[in-house]
């Protein structure tokens, strides 16, 4: 549960507090990833899907700790409808840069790899460990794109999850959820895999849109059961997992 302020008041209080979290945000973040660093580092010394779950075993056990010390509590709800021996394309929503470091090591079960944008890669040291975890895209570039679809393919063929945010960017809307694109659906049909809507909630409150600003809160990840695509066109399974997202959003977002 986080740090609440009954007076209204007590804004400016809180905005202070947030600019102070943050401070001890980035300064826990960066050493722990340091260490984090030499094991995902390592991990390019094998060949996948073993380099991956390297990479998730030692993302896990970083992002724990770091948890801990940025007083964020993670519950994760629906775990058991991971079949032991599937693989799965999961679908999240994603509210806040907070998504991705809270999502990827946590899926249950297998190993898995994210799709992400290209642009972070850049990043000294942090780009490394980021690439470890992900399929690269540039969606600015439909050859990266046409790329990253048949990776996403392939990571699913060595036994992995593949996890899709099919919302594309952060929801800045005051929507539930934005519209999806069609990429997770079209890989199901193409592949046969069962997609696992993933529910992330309170991430926008611990790191909203705001400069510079964290706040303490308790995150819970929702796993729904898989869903088939059965005879459905891509369409129509996009429009089936948009509405059971946002229906069980909507119908959650105010006890968590």
């Amino acid at each position: 549960m986080g740090l609440k302020f009954k007076n209204s008041g007590m804004g400016f209080v809180r905005n202070i507090l947030g600019r102070v979290f943050a401070f001890w945000a980035m300064l826990t973040f960066i050493p722990t990833m340091l260490v984090a660093f030499i094991p995902i580092a390592l991990a390019g010394l094998w060949p996948e899907p073993t380099r991956t779950r390297i990479f998730q075993v030692s993302s896990r056990i970083w992002m724990r700790v770091w948890l801990f010390l940025v007083g964020i509590r993670l519950v994760r709800k629906g775990k058991n409808n991971f079949a032991k021996d599937t693989n799965y394309i999961v679908v999240c929503n994603h509210n806040s840069f907070m998504d991705v470091p809270i999502s990827t090591p946590f899926i249950p079960g297998r190993p898995n790899k994210s799709i992400a944008k290209i642009e972070m890669a850049k990043i000294p040291l942090f780009g490394l460990i980021y690439t470890r975890g992900a399929v690269l895209v540039d969606r600015k570039n439909d050859e990266s794109r046409k790329a990253s679809y048949l990776k996403m393919k392939q990571v699913l063929e060595l036994g992995m999850h593949m996890c899709v945010y099919p919302e594309g960017t952060r929801n800045k809307t005051k929507e539930p959820l934005q519209p999806f694109h069609n990429g997770a659906f079209r890989l199901a049909a193409d592949t046969g895999k069962a997609i696992i809507p993933t529910l992330i909630f309170n991430t926008g409150k611990i790191l909203p849109r705001k400069t510079f600003y964290f706040w303490p809160y308790k995150v819970e990840m929702h796993f729904l059961e898989p869903v088939l695509i059965g005879d459905r066109t891509v369409d129509q399974l996009k429009e089936s997992v948009f509405n059971l997202m946002k229906e069980y959003y909507v119908n959650k977002i105010k006890v968590v």
